[in-house]
């Protein structure tokens, strides 16, 4: 959708395309690094899913919000989703979450529930 500096936001029609294309994107960086230990490049990644405002071809919301707020908790090389692109996805069968926890995201109230993806 666009590049905020660093980051960037991509949309998608399922959740579950969209966690598969963040594994396969996280997988070609190992790739990368292997091939260049100097320079590695490590990726965070927050997945999150919902209704949003889309003006054009640019997206709103706080359920946009929430995808780069749980973005900014995930390390380098991590995939993070939230408690409900978590249970959306799950039930496919073929993807695997760590244990979940409670964080406080910037900026929201609360707390909310955040899942690792086990992709390696």
């Amino acid at each position: 959708v666009k590049s905020m500096g660093d980051g960037f936001m991509l949309a998608f029609a399922s959740g579950h395309t969209a966690l598969l294309c963040a594994i396969a994107i996280q997988r070609s960086f190992v790739g990368y690094n292997d091939e260049n230990p100097a320079e590695p490049v490590l990726v965070r990644m927050g997945l999150h899913t919902g209704e949003v405002i889309r003006e054009g071809e640019d997206f709103f919301g706080k359920n946009v919000i929430l995808a780069a707020r749980i973005s900014a908790k995930a390390s380098g090389g991590q995939i993070l989703v939230s408690s409900i692109m978590k249970e959306l996805t799950e039930s496919q069968g073929d993807l695997r979450f760590g244990d979940g926890r409670e964080v406080e995201l910037k900026g929201l109230a609360g707390t909310a529930s955040i899942y690792p993806v086990l992709w390696e």
